[in-house]
Parts: structure tokens; sequence; C-alpha cells
């Protein structure tokens, strides 16, 4: 997650004094609006919990009123602060940092507490209605979906739930998975657009985790709507003959068949992302990024308007990073917050050769989630090469005190395919070269372009490569 403190405002207190407001942003939009005192009081919680030694250095108190140079100096100096506590496992992941995010989140917003009906949506665009508190966090808005789809309790893990903005086509745009330091419906809500929809799907990379999934005939349902929803929205690639099989085996309702089927098929798992722009294989390259299978495939379309393909593997890619810029704005320091366009980037330094590291960056909206894509995916081959269980992964909270639903919803199955596209253009192989290796660590980079740490992945799935390789 990229946080961000890009802005402050001055604000009027209950008993009228004037007060500095630090606009937290999480992927370039506001997610909470805090005081010094309330960041501080989180520091002190964090020392308590943890030890000094443990959380980092807070800017220091003021006795007199800050000039705006001081306030300028302490919005950055917070801004590195939340960064480096989101980027320690144990405090970024600790129920103190993520209950102060969400509790902000709600003030910010003002936002009550209640019940309020809550739609989720499935990937065959079935509606899912459950009650939740608008308190609730992403863990309990999952948990109370999956009640209500009946969906065993050991499975559940293997689903989450991910902000999606609907185009004019039925389709939907990933903008972030949801975390644990946010309340769904004051996600959504405050966004204050009916595009944006949260979706339910599978949250795992590696295929063979279906198998878990099939075992119930819940999670065989959601599977196979999902499969037929890429299918039918180009994400996964199917042929005449392919789709001739695929339709028969609907028509027989053989779904596990079918899932077999698509497994076999191209892009089948990918998340498929709007078209953006890449500096591969030359600047300026309008590109469709889809991320699976343990790595981000290019349809690059270059200059001379040839279509080229080609894939970069998680495990050359040396590090990532996601920065972004907000234009700067000459108004007063009270005006509006979230309204700036904000340009992301992620940018990524992969191994084209045995002695050459390259970066190459992609300029997209949805840099956030492609992030959190290389993320999990080298979560994923983390616990396998550990011989761990991916089951493991998804720990369930303890004492936590769910509302089970009283009723539940069966998962619709979904139409018959619609004829397969015939309109894909032929594209050529980008490099022969891009094809996977072997493991080591790396240290983190140090140079003077990197921006915050919270926004700095070293990736510990890195392999080394070797003649054999080239």
């Amino acid at each position: 997650m990229h946080f961000s403190i890009p802005e402050t405002e001055t604000r009027a207190g209950d008993g009228g004094a004037a007060y500095v407001a630090y606009n937290i942003h999480v992927n370039g939009v506001l997610h909470c609006r805090v005081r010094y005192s309330q960041l501080l009081g989180l520091h002190e919680q964090l020392r308590k919990e943890y030890g000094a030694n443990v959380v980092p250095a807070f800017p220091p108190k003021k006795i007199f009123t800050l000039t705006p140079a001081e306030v300028e100096q302490r919005r950055e100096q917070l801004e590195k602060y939340m960064q480096a506590v989101r980027q320690d496992p144990t405090l970024g992941g600790s129920e103190t940092f993520n209950s102060f995010l969400r509790k902000a989140q709600q003030e910010t917003q003002q936002i009550p507490t209640e019940e309020v009906v809550l739609e989720v949506l499935l990937s065959n665009g079935q509606k899912v209605k459950v009650t939740i508190l608008t308190s609730d966090q992403t863990e309990d808005v999952l948990e109370a979906v999956a009640s209500k789809l009946d969906l065993p309790d050991d499975l559940v893990g293997y689903f989450s739930l991910f902000l999606v903005r609907e185009t004019k086509d039925g389709a939907f745009s990933f903008v972030r998975k949801l975390q644990e330091f946010e309340l769904p419906y004051v996600s959504v809500t405050s966004l204050h657009n009916p595009e944006f929809r949260i979706i339910l799907r599978k949250s795992y990379w590696d295929s063979s985790y279906d198998d878990d999934v099939m075992e119930h005939r819940v999670g065989l349902n959601l599977l196979y709507a999902q499969t037929v929803s890429d299918i039918e929205h180009g994400w996964i690639l199917v042929n005449k003959e392919q789709h001739r099989q695929l339709k028969s085996l609907q028509e027989k309702v053989s779904k596990k068949e079918f899932i077999r089927l698509a497994q076999t098929l191209k892009y089948y798992g990918y998340l498929k992302f709007d078209p953006c722009v890449t500096d591969f294989p030359e600047k300026g390259c309008h590109v469709i990024v889809s991320a699976g299978n343990n790595e981000l495939n290019f349809q690059v379309r270059l200059p001379s308007e040839q279509i080229k393909e080609g894939s970069f593997k998680v495990t050359r890619m040396r590090c990532w990073r996601v920065t972004s810029s907000v234009p700067m704005s000459n108004g007063p320091s009270g005006s509006s917050p979230g309204k700036s366009e904000v340009k992301l980037e992620l940018a990524f330094e992969y191994l084209m050769s045995k002695d050459r590291l390259q970066w190459v960056t992609i300029t997209s909206p949805q840099a956030i989630m492609l992030s959190i894509c290389l993320q999990s995916m080298v979560d994923e081959l983390m616990v396998k090469k550990s011989g761990g269980s991916i089951r493991k992964m998804f720990r369930r909270r303890v004492n936590g005190a769910l509302r089970r639903s009283d009723s539940q919803q069966a998962v619709k199955s979904p139409p018959l395919l619609d004829s397969p596209d015939a309109s894909r253009e032929p594209m050529a192989k980008l490099s022969s070269k891009l094809t996977s290796v072997s493991l080591r660590g790396i240290s983190h980079s140090s140079s003077a372009n990197d921006v915050g740490a919270n926004d700095f992945h070293g990736n510990y799935a890195f392999e080394g490569i070797g003649d054999e390789d080239l």
C-alpha cells in the first residue's frame, strides 16, 4: 500500500481554535484526516506494546505555534513515519495500527456506526446483500459474504474482497484488494460514485489450489462463475475448438471438467489491467498488462503499430517500487483535498541477461494493484519454497464476533458462453529470453531516486541466472 501525506489543512476545532490536520492518503486517495496529537498517541501506544527500539522516531513536539515552513517539515516527517511503520511487518500488521486507521477513516468521513446493507458482487455480476455494521472491517465483511453463500470456514481465506470500478461494457477495472486497515462500507461509499463496487474473487495465483476450492459445492460454483466471466471478458484466450468443448461441458453441467479445461488455456487465472503506458521496449509504448502465473505479461503496441508480447517473471525482478506525484497547487493550505490528479508508476528492476539488470516502468492508475499482485505472488512462492501450506497464509481472527447470516444465497450458474472473439490481433514475441531462473535473497537499493521505504519492495523470491538459461 502506498501511504502518503501530500497535504495539510487548517481547520477549526470544537472550541473554535485553529489546528493543522494532516491528510493521510492511501493509493493516492484520502483515507483519513488526523491531528498531530492523534498520531503522537498512536506512536506512544506502539512504543508501549513493542518497545522504543522497534518503533521509528517520531517528530518532536513544539512549544510555540508552527510556522508554515515548520508545518511542511512536520508533514514530511510524519509521512516518513507512517511509511516506516507500515513497512515494518510487526508494526504495520498490528491491530493497534490498523484499528487507528479504521477509526480515523470513519471519523473523517463522518459515518456513524449503524447497521446497513452492503451489496457485494460475484464475478458473474450476481449481487449478494449482507447486513453489516458501517464499522465492520474487511475480514468481517468477507466472513459475512461467505456466511451468506454458505462457503465453509476453511475456504474463506482462498477469497478476498476487491474494490473495482465497473466499466460501460460490464467488465471490472481492479482498483485494489481491500485491506485490514479499512472499513469496506466507508471505503466504497466515501467515493460517491456508483461505478465503484466491491467484488468477491479468489485471492491466490497457483491453480493447483483450485483443487481445494472445488472440494465444496459453493467453492466450485464461485470458481466456475469466475472462470466463465474471465472467458467472456477476453481475459482467458479461447479458440473456436476450445470454445466448442467448453460450451459442451457447460451444457452437460460438468463444472469441474470445464475448469480443468480452462486451466490449460492461456491466461487462466490472470488479472487483466486497463491499457496504460510503458517504457519497454521503448518509451511511450501503449501496453496491456496481465498478472498471473508468477509473471507480468505485456501486450505492447509499438510506435510502428506492431503488436508484440512478452512476459516478465517475478523471480527475475530484483525489486520494484511504486512512486506517485501530485501536481503542486498554488491555492491556500485549506484547499479541497483529494481532487488533484495523482500520477502512479510501478517500476521493477529486471534481470534481462546474466549480467544485465534493467528498470522497466509502467505508468498506470492501477500501479498499486500491480504491486499488490507482485507481492502476493512472491508470498505464495516463498510459502511453497519453505514447504509450508497456503492454508497457513489465511489465518482467521481469533475471537471474532461475526454475525452469522440467517439465510443463505446460492451462487447462480452463468449463462452459456457467447461466440469467441475473432478480432484479436496477431502478436510477435518481445523476447525469447524472458524465462524463469533460480532463487537468492537481495539487499535493498539505496539509490537517491528511491521513494519512501513503504514504496520500495525487495524481492526475496529473486533468482540468479546461469548460462544454461540464456
